[in-house]
């Protein structure tokens, strides 16, 4: 079910409201129709360039749909108000750029700790501080990560296209609800304000997840425990008849503070990254172009993995052994398969619009026989494909 709505009258609703067909659209509108597609019905947000786009379509088009938009007085409130509005059942989104995004991270702790269910696209700008505000980048991948304190997973996804940004907004959705977490979508300021065609599909095509809500009184005491085995409690809503206690502090399985028991702690926090760790499937996503006899790897994310691709089949057709790997979850790290690869090729490529973030990342899955090397570009102006076919040819 859609909570706070009804399922088949939400899915008549998007029927007539939006027809399937092709459309021109930015990328930042396509992530906002995968998110009412998502079901997706609270918006909080705080204009902020270049994600604006995302709050415009959503106040638009959510009271259509029965939803409701916030225009909060800063990026704090809006991630607050949606923590929230995520207990109490509505799916929930919000959209910021880098100094936003700042703003955003201690609640998103927040949200981790209290394993709250929700998306946060952040459109990356350049940085650091006010930097470039209406270009794009690739800045954000390490604040993703580790923008806020403690150990803590997190799961980010980041789409290459604005027809990829549609579908990966709905997995990011997909991801929150199954895993009971906070969602990362790492968009850019290039793609958010391009205009492609997007193919709208029928609501019917749109594999949707629900959270796991409590069978019965006895996990519904137990918000913070593991019924199931998979590390994912159910979660029992606000106003729909349990007491449950929600603390960022260190709490028990009841949800009660306790933060003077190392052993709680201990527990509490495996098991979040535990039901992160232990769940790959349900996240892990990657793309892969001629991988299976590359000699040089080119290994390239978001708005970068398009010139990457490419350069790639422009060096193909010079007779160079070249392929490209491409994370669309980007944390937790696609590892496994990145070792893999690294074992076949002899010179690895990272091109990206920062001075060098994936790369420390694919570093740790590469023997020191193979050369790694940085393609980079910042001043908010994307890779080209010759840009990265030069590189290519220069160790091939």
């Amino acid at each position: 079910m859609i909570i706070r709505g009804n399922e088949p009258d939400q899915i008549r609703l998007i029927k007539r409201l939006y027809k399937p067909g092709n459309y021109f659209m930015q990328g930042n509108e396509a992530v906002a129709y995968g998110a009412l597609f998502a079901g997706c019905r609270f918006y909080a947000g705080y204009p902020i360039t270049p994600s604006s786009e995302i709050a415009e379509t959503m106040a638009r088009e959510l009271p259509k749909l029965g939803g409701y938009y916030l225009q909060m007085e800063d990026e704090i409130g809006s991630i607050a108000a949606m923590v929230g509005a995520s207990w109490t059942g509505f799916k929930v989104m919000t959209a910021t750029a880098g100094p936003g995004f700042s703003l955003m991270q201690e609640n998103l702790g927040y949200a981790v700790m209290t394993e709250t269910p929700l998306v946060l696209v952040d459109v990356q700008r350049s940085g650091p501080s006010t930097g470039q505000a209406t270009k794009g980048a690739q800045g954000d991948f390490f604040q993703a990560r580790w923008g806020t304190h403690g150990d803590h997973p997190i799961v980010a996804v980041s789409p290459t296209s604005g027809q990829d940004a549609f579908w990966e907004t709905i997995r990011a959705f997909n991801i929150a609800e199954k895993l009971r977490t906070p969602v990362v979508v790492l968009f850019d300021g290039v793609l958010a304000h391009t205009r492609e065609q997007i193919k709208i599909p029928d609501v019917s095509e749109v594999e949707i997840t629900y959270r796991k809500l409590p069978e019965n009184e006895e996990e519904a005491k137990l918000p913070f425990g593991d019924p199931h085995g998979d590390g994912v409690p159910p979660m029992p809503l606000f106003g729909h008849g349990y007491f449950t206690h929600v603390t960022g502090s260190t709490h028990k399985e009841t949800g009660l503070r306790d933060v003077y028991t190392p052993e709680v702690h201990d527990r509490l926090v495996r098991r979040i990254h535990r039901k992160i760790e232990k769940n790959r499937e349900v996240y892990e996503k990657y793309e892969e172009h001629f991988t299976d006899d590359a000699e040089i790897l080119v290994v390239s994310w978001g708005v970068t993995a398009r010139p990457a691709l490419g350069a790639v089949l422009r060096a193909r057709e010079e007779g160079i052994k070249a392929g490209l790997f491409v994370p669309k979850t980007v944390h937790p790290f696609p590892a496994e398969r990145m070792r893999e690869l690294a074992k076949k090729a002899r010179t690895i490529l990272v091109a990206e619009m920062n001075l060098g973030q994936m790369i420390i990342e694919v570093e740790r899955y590469v023997n020191d026989d193979v050369l790694l090397k940085g393609v980079n570009k910042i001043g908010g102006v994307p890779l080209t494909v010759e840009e990265i076919l030069r590189k290519i040819r220069g160790v091939a």
